[in-house]
């Protein structure tokens, strides 16, 4: 990512976690203008919870800083400096989408509300700008307005979108545009699927009959299995990462939402506890407003410097 093409991120990202931000500014207060002492430590444990970074990797985080403090650092702007350090470790290196050699497979999940067909459909738009044909797969058969949804997204992406009727059998859906995909040889198949709850298993098992037979029919694609989180569900979406890793060999995480968040620190639990990347983050509601993740921007909108 050039310069320019950096700030922009950074700009949105820091907008969009402007209530994280606040609340871990909220806890940390005047910490980094005094020697660190246990009040300090307990300061750092509070602004952490506080953004949903969850009890296990704030402990980690602690302790790592503390493990550091005692190894010699004292002054404040040199702790500052190793618990943004200490985050950023907790975040795998930034992956791309694995595209190539084409057709690719991009298969989008996530439970009902979390913003998947809408990233669907900037995805589409995302790539149709740069060049890709791109295949949308409406399998979402269980709500026609996801259908209708994704049908508006398909023309403005100049997208061609393969659908069925409202209840429909989505592993169907997938079959027909996979054989579009191949036909017509277009770039990238971007299928929507369900808005499924992960505690329901009959519907988890759809989604692997959708794998298989995608796999059948494309079997040396590239592929990637996204998994759209909604920003503002903090911790509750680490089991959904969990649940979908599982189900739908999520190679990622598409974190959406993130400008009306307060709880973005669970991105770092995500990050370290599942070793899944966020490779995309959705930052408001327009075609445009799909970025890549860039995990040093994460952190300097997290915790900025001083």
């Amino acid at each position: 990512m050039d310069v320019a093409g950096r700030a922009g991120l950074w700009g949105r990202i820091r907008e969009g976690l402007r209530r994280t931000r606040q609340a871990i500014a909220d806890h940390l207060q005047d910490a980094f203008t005094r020697p660190p002492d246990e009040g300090f430590f307990q300061q750092v444990e509070e602004a952490l919870l506080a953004s949903d970074v969850g009890v296990e990797v704030t402990a980690e985080a602690v302790e790592e800083l503390r493990r550091r403090v005692r190894a010699g650092l004292r002054r404040p702007e040199e702790v500052r400096a190793a618990l943004r350090q200490v985050l950023r470790s907790f975040l795998p290196e930034p992956q791309p989408l694995q595209l190539e050699p084409p057709p690719a497979v991009v298969l989008v999940v996530g439970v009902n509300g979390s913003g998947k067909t809408t990233t669907a459909g900037k995805l589409a738009c995302h790539l149709s700008a740069r060049g890709k044909r791109v295949v949308l797969a409406a399998a979402d058969t269980f709500r026609a307005a996801a259908i209708d949804q994704l049908e508006v997204w398909a023309r403005r992406a100049g997208a061609e979108l393969v659908r069925h009727r409202e209840g429909a059998d989505p592993a169907a859906v997938v079959h027909d545009a996979a054989q579009a995909t191949l036909s017509r040889h277009a770039d990238v198949l971007v299928a929507d699927t369900a808005g499924r709850l992960h505690t329901k298993t009959n519907l988890m098992d759809e989604l692997r009959k959708i794998r298989r037979v995608l796999v059948r029919l494309l079997p040396d694609c590239p592929w990637e299995s996204l998994l759209v989180l909604d920003a503002t569900t903090g911790q509750n979406a680490l089991q959904q990462a969990r649940q979908f890793r599982e189900a739908a060999g999520a190679t990622g995480v598409v974190l959406s939402k993130l400008d009306s968040s307060a709880k973005g620190g669970v991105v770092l639990a995500i990050g370290h506890q599942l070793g899944l990347p966020v490779k995309l983050v959705g930052t408001g509601e327009g075609p445009d407003d799909l970025e890549a993740f860039d995990p040093e921007a994460f952190v300097d909108a997290l915790l900025p410097e001083a």
